[in-house]
């Protein structure tokens, strides 16, 4: 048995735990839309064809943004075909998932189900074949309350009042090669000023992103964001971080200190877009939105993807990851980055939500059921309030290969001021032996332990599948007290908890 002590005191904030961090992704991507969230026929499908147990599922996560529609999707999608009557809308080739896209559901479908889900909607725009004033259109159909073409076509098509979309994403990951439209750095930050100026002469209110990287190893990371915000800095408000993550020929440790990989990457960008607001003479500070991010087993999406050019299914069963435990354990650490960062992170989007990568899977005509992942999400997004906490760690190491020698234990915790209510999230990336973890919480005054959630399975690549859909579950965290302000707990190897503790008196 190994030891660990951690210390964590209110008086030592990060940032505010803003509710946007808890978002998600839903790309017109193979089964998502289509026997995911919509299957007009299935049992639980409500009148416009959405899947009621999937909503209540979506509900449970604490999803808070959603983008849309995506993503890789968005570099060749018109949003026009998008809206309007659905006999009338057309059917069109996806290039960048080799598969036939109905339009079915589309703008205003889509916002329906986010009220349903009670989630706000953060829209991408196509900068990958089209440009600014593609984009200014959809932004004036979308917000723009009448007197105009396009908003009375918004009218007509149903939706009075504007969708009033807040947050909207300048492209889609436009340093890869893989993207419709892909361009330079000084290229792509030339047309995303151009749009941002006008789209802001339009709606002066709303949040722009930026492209940055599509993940720390692209060859032109740091580059990239330096030369696209030195273009951009003074019309966005966010830049996008995007990162996924794998365990590659067994190397578990490494894979278990991901989240090492996440912290630098979000200090590097940090670090490169405040150098261009100090080469500017800008007070501004431009924020993270990480949104997309998880764990995926890309090396299996070559496999799978139709190539033919007479093979364009639609809705094919695409990038279906079925996570373990370990990958859950991996996933909650991620979140742990997310809010330890929260003071520059003021969004991020868990990349996707049903059935591609996802914490949420579906039968055709069957059921719905929570992949390990949906654990770590549901519970952060419900107990992480007020402000995230820094949190002194004394524990021992781990050497791996990717990230070098990184700790043994991780965690963050958050407080809310008003309420006294705390939570502490931990990980536990030892895989031979369990830690025994004394937490200070003095600084909280007198509190009381109310809830306890422990993952972990002994076989640390147990999943949920259709068949045995809760194979791995959350339980308490058996032994764990509160004693004269020590917080005690033991974590096994391989575990994600998490803690809530409530003011007494």
């Amino acid at each position: 048995m190994t030891t660990a002590r951690l210390t964590v005191d209110a008086r030592f904030p990060i940032g505010a735990v803003r509710r946007r961090l808890f978002g998600g992704f839903v790309e017109h991507l193979g089964r998502h839309v289509y026997d995911g969230i919509y299957e007009p026929g299935h049992p639980e499908a409500d009148e416009q064809g959405f899947r009621r147990d999937v909503l209540e599922l979506v509900r449970e996560l604490g999803v808070s943004m959603i983008r849309y529609p995506g993503g890789n999707f968005v570099s060749g999608f018109r949003w026009e075909d998008s809206v309007g009557p659905r006999d009338e809308r057309p059917r069109r080739l996806d290039l960048a998932w080799h598969s036939t896209e109905t339009n079915e559901v589309g703008l205003h479908e889509f916002a329906d189900w986010l009220d349903k889900a009670g989630s706000e909607l953060m829209l991408a725009v196509n900068l990958g074949t089209r440009g600014t004033l593609e984009a200014i259109d959809l932004l004036e159909y979308s917000n723009l309350p009448g007197g105009t073409t396009l908003s009375q076509r918004r009218i007509d098509n149903g939706r009075e009042v504007p969708f009033d979309v807040r947050v909207w994403c300048l492209g889609n990951e436009m340093d890869g090669p893989w993207q419709l439209g892909h361009r330079s750095a000084d290229d792509y930050g030339k047309l995303a000023a151009r749009t941002a100026k006008g789209m802001r002469q339009l709606d002066p209110s709303i949040e722009l992103v930026v492209c940055g990287s599509s993940g720390a190893q692209m060859p032109t990371f740091g580059e990239w964001e330096r030369v696209v915000l030195t273009h951009t800095y003074d019309d966005v408000d966010m830049i996008s971080c995007h990162a996924y993550y794998q365990e590659h020929d067994g190397d578990i440790d490494s894979f278990l200190a991901s989240a090492v990989d996440t912290d630098r990457f979000i200090e590097a960008v940090v670090a490169t877009a405040d150098h261009v607001g100090a080469v500017k003479g800008s007070d501004k500070r431009i924020d993270i939105s990480f949104d997309e991010w998880n764990v995926w087993y890309i090396d299996r999406v070559a496999s799978e993807k139709p190539t033919a050019i007479d093979d364009w299914p639609v809705a094919p069963r695409l990038l279906e990851d079925v996570y373990s435990a370990v990958d859950a354990v991996v996933f909650g650490s991620l979140m742990i980055s997310l809010l330890a960062h929260a003071d520059r992170v003021a969004s991020a989007s868990l990349a996707q939500l049903v059935n591609v990568i996802a914490p949420i899977m579906t039968e055709p005509g069957g059921p719905a059921w929570r992949q390990t992942t949906f654990y770590p999400f549901s519970i952060t997004s419900r107990l992480a309030r007020g402000e995230a906490l820094r949190v002194q760690v004394e524990a021992g190491t781990i050497d791996t290969a990717k990230h070098g020698t990184v700790p043994a234990v991780d965690a963050v915790a958050t407080h809310d001021a008003d309420t006294g209510d705390a939570a502490v999230f931990l990980v536990h990336r030892g895989r031979h032996e369990a830690v025994d973890v004394a937490i200070d919480v003095t600084g909280f005054g007198n509190v009381e332990l109310v809830e306890t959630h422990l993952l972990h399975d002994d076989d640390p690549y147990a999943s949920n599948t259709l068949e045995h859909p809760d194979r791995v579950r959350l339980r308490p965290l058996e032994g764990a007290r509160v004693e004269g302000g020590i917080l005690r707990v033991t974590l096994p190897p391989i575990a994600w908890a998490a803690l809530a503790l409530r003011r007494v008196g």
